[in-house]
């Protein structure tokens, strides 16, 4: 029996995924493919005048069976692959690139949602329908809608192939990624290293049959090695391996389908009436035009810099000092940064992680939660998953009510793509009350026999930012599952994620759940200090870090690529202004920048930054009336949290702040001024 060709029979119509096999997902696909094209037949073809509710509210709930299968089988393909499952997604990704461009480009369709968008009955819309139809409108013609025969061929013919090349990017990035191992014999070599990544490499090497230890590029492997490995080559070898994902010249490299994804972008957009590929995407963002996104860039940039390189000077004096280094390089980076972090605040993460158990980590964001927006989650056990590590939590509200489903998948696997992300597995809409479906996905350090899962202080800002993306999705509160959660502007959908993590740094919430994992005791108040203290810590070269990614990618995007012919070379080039490090010709960033090739965010990476302009302004708001003020968190949910994309986002936040959001609250917080 194939579950996924039926409404699924499960308490709150949660995914069966035990009875879910890799054979079914195909013919689910096609009969929901079928039945969708059958209900867009039926819109379109209906001899009724077209209004709102006969097209486009018939339109928004068309695909919802479709829409659950792709959730489902697109998040395994992330978190829970195979060979099989990615054989499924280079044959499904051109059929549903195919299906969406059939809607998009069906001129009936089109004449009706033109019709209603020209009418003098949108007076009588409220807001949400007034910004459903303007957004269905806008993306016909940001789609091709208004194309003629031959150019709507191409426009298919281009969608097809970046579905198809986004997905082998992916999926060499996840091979590469598998397929190095580090492998000590020698104990020596671990010098330096903390117990917990030694035993951690002790188990991966008995489990894959080996002497000794192996190190892996999973973050929690790679991270501490390079952090705190005092044999230089070896941190050499694991940066190195981790830099050249994609660019190894052999069938996992992504420099053709690079050239390739940029190439087509930038025809897309002049086929659709743009200048580059920029300026199609920031058209719908809050940003608006690349003018503005570079002016954000430089000035933050200007600020930066300087530090950056004072920052810069200091690290390679103590490296110097304490190692007699001459010319510091990339694979020095996190091992010097950590040890005179500890010089100069006498903290590291080997003192913090015994604070930071996984599991009250967990119950202290959701005790945070409770405290800001009065809900509860309960662990679930007779809520199916997807593997046996993940778990799954009722959330209710303060009267009792299903507020969500809420999904956790921690550790690393083979089949599990590195990195953290939010995803959904069902929208929150009003129709019937539905109530979203949420999941967060990282890559902790497993627990052992003898010790637990202990996070780093940056793995537990991962948790609660990854945590602030899902209570965006699951205090929902819209008609329509395209406006819900997290579908907001894409310079929008980071301020409930970054706003999360300041909540890291407060001794009232660090209380919560800051707890030695042997001996119980509450983290020490001289640490929390020393946290708070620590976190301006080479804010300059981390800021300049995160803004030459932005502008590598408004780069890559911004101009016609073709007279681009090697992407090492146009990267260094990009870099040149921005480096502190040497250049190493052996590796490349674009090659594993999953975000602007794998997932959505080209020509967005910059959000990040914009996005902390918002967070550092509202959590401001907080700081003045409470970290835990009922009152403001009542207003960031009303006004932020719930609204998803139904109005502009500069509105909702001003709704929310009373005022514009001023970048002053950003460059104070990092120390840039």
């Amino acid at each position: 029996m194939n579950v996924l060709k039926a409404p699924f029979n499960t308490r709150y119509e949660t995914a069966p995924f035990s009875k879910i096999r890799n054979i079914d997902f195909i013919p689910a696909f096609d009969k929901a493919i079928a039945e969708a094209k059958k209900s867009i037949d039926i819109i379109s073809s209906n001899p009724s005048s077209p209004n709102f509710e006969n097209t486009i509210e018939a339109l928004e709930f068309s695909s919802l069976f479709l829409e659950q299968i792709s959730s489902i089988f697109f998040n395994l393909n992330a978190a829970e692959t195979n060979d099989k499952i990615q054989k499924i997604a280079q044959e499904i990704s051109p059929k549903l690139t195919s299906f969406y461009n059939d809607i998009t480009l069906n001129e009936n369709l089109f004449f009706r949602i033109r019709k209603i968008y020209e009418s003098n009955s949108k007076s009588e819309l409220t807001t949400e329908q007034k910004t459903l139809l303007e957004k269905k409108y806008k993306s016909f013609l940001r789609n091709g809608a208004n194309l003629n025969s031959s150019e709507k061929i191409n426009l298919r013919d281009i969608d097809k192939k970046l579905s198809v090349l986004s997905l082998k990017f992916g999926e060499n990035l996840l091979a590469e990624t598998n397929r190095f191992r580090l492998h000590i014999t020698n104990k020596n070599d671990l010098k330096g290293l903390p117990e917990f990544a030694v035993n951690a490499g002790k188990i991966l090497a008995e489990k894959e049959n080996k002497q000794g230890w192996l190190f892996s590029l999973d973050y929690p492997s790679y991270i501490p090695f390079i952090t705190y490995i005092k044999n230089r080559e070896l941190r050499k070898k694991m940066v190195l391996a981790f830099g050249k994902r994609g660019f190894s010249s052999d069938k996992f490299d992504n420099q053709e389908i690079i050239l390739n994804i940029v190439k087509l972008r930038h025809k897309r957009a002049n086929l659709l009436g743009y200048k580059t590929h920029v300026d199609y995407v920031l058209e719908e963002r809050m940003a608006k035009s690349s003018k503005n996104v570079i002016t954000f860039l430089n000035k933050l940039k200007t600020k930066a810099l300087k530090k950056a390189k004072d920052e810069f000077l200091e690290l390679s004096a103590f490296a110097k000092k304490i190692d007699g280094i001459d010319k510091l390089e990339k694979w020095d980076n996190s091992y010097y940064s950590e040890k005179l972090k500890k010089e100069k605040f006498d903290i590291d993460d080997t003192i913090l992680k015994p604070y930071f158990k996984l599991e009250n980590v967990l119950d202290g964001i959701f005790k945070i939660a409770e405290k800001l927006f009065e809900i509860q989650f309960t662990k679930s056990t007779e809520i199916d998953t997807y593997h046996k590590d993940v778990s799954s939590y009722k959330v209710i509200n303060k009267v009792g009510d299903l507020v969500a489903i809420f999904y956790t998948d921690f550790f690393p696997r083979p089949g599990k793509r590195n990195g953290a992300w939010m995803t959904s597995f069902k929208p929150q809409y009003e129709y019937k009350k539905n109530r979203p479906h949420v999941s967060i996905v990282c890559n902790f350090t497993k627990p052992t026999k003898s010790e637990p899962s202990l996070l780093t202080f940056n793995e537990v800002k991962t948790l609660f930012h990854e945590f602030g993306h899902a209570l965006h999705g699951m205090l929902a509160d819209t008609m329509y599952p395209s406006l819900s959660g997290t579908n907001v502007a894409w310079d929008f959908v980071e301020l409930p994620s970054q706003l999360m993590e300041n909540w890291c740094y407060e001794k009232e919430a660090l209380q919560l759940f800051a707890k030695h994992h042997e001996t119980d005791e509450d983290i020490p108040m001289e640490l929390i200090e020393k946290i708070k203290l620590a976190g301006q810590f080479q804010q300059g070269m981390q800021t300049l870090r995160q803004l030459s990614f932005g502008i590598l990618d408004l780069k890559w995007h911004s101009h016609d690529p073709k007279k681009i012919e090697s992407v090492k070379k146009f990267e260094e080039k990009i870099f040149c202004d921005t480096e502190l490090f040497p250049s190493i010709d052996q590796i490349c960033m674009s090659t594993s920048f999953a975000h602007i090739f794998q997932g959505g965010y080209s020509s967005g990476y910059y959000s990040y930054k914009w996005a902390e302009v918002l967070d550092a302004d509202a959590f401001a708001y907080f700081k003045e009336k409470g970290i835990f003020n009922r009152e403001i968190a009542n207003k960031f949910k009303t006004n932020i949290l719930s609204k998803g994309g139904t109005e502009n986002p500069e509105l909702l936040y001003e709704k929310f702040r009373g005022q514009k959001a001023s970048i002053d609250s950003l460059i104070e917080r990092s120390g840039l001024k």
